[in-house]
């Protein structure tokens, strides 16, 4: 177990009431659930630039107009494991505008293989269904009403 705090920054490419997420499974609570794109923050490199490189790294597109949101303190249990993360949310732009019409993708994390990407609508979100991280729901639903 790593007992550190993970620095994130994730994009929700907010699209007629859709947002960009990547798929996961819990085994331990055998749940699915959804998140959306990024990844770690590394030194020396701001968060926008993390999504920036992140979505060249998982899907190959560029991104533009990010907008910062948030952030989120997101401690959880993932796979009997704790975890604790601080998380940056930003909106943004894909260039290539045909990933919108793609209902599903696969992205690459280096060294985990592919994992399922979709578009999914903000009212498809519940806790049967959940939008990691917590809170994140909310904090779209409000500055984004339907």
């Amino acid at each position: 177990m790593q007992n550190k705090i993970r620095p994130l920054a994730l994009c929700v490419f907010l699209y007629q009431n859709k947002i960009l997420v990547a798929e996961g499974h819990d085994p331990e609570k055998n749940q699915t659930f959804y998140r959306p794109l990024g990844g770690g923050i590394e030194f020396g490199e701001r968060s926008d630039e993390t999504v920036r490189r992140e979505m060249l790294e998982e899907l190959n597109a560029e991104v533009s107009d990010l907008k910062y949101l948030g952030t989120f303190e997101n401690i959880f249990v993932f796979n009997g494991q704790p975890g604790h993360e601080i998380i940056q949310i930003y909106d943004g732009r894909l260039v290539n505008s045909g990933l919108y019409e793609q209902a599903e993708m696969f992205g690459h994390e280096a060294g985990a293989g592919e994992f399922k990407v979709v578009w999914k609508r903000l009212d498809e979100f519940n806790k049967h269904t959940p939008l990691y991280p917590d809170g994140l729901l909310e904090l779209l639903t409000q500055n984004f009403p339907q």
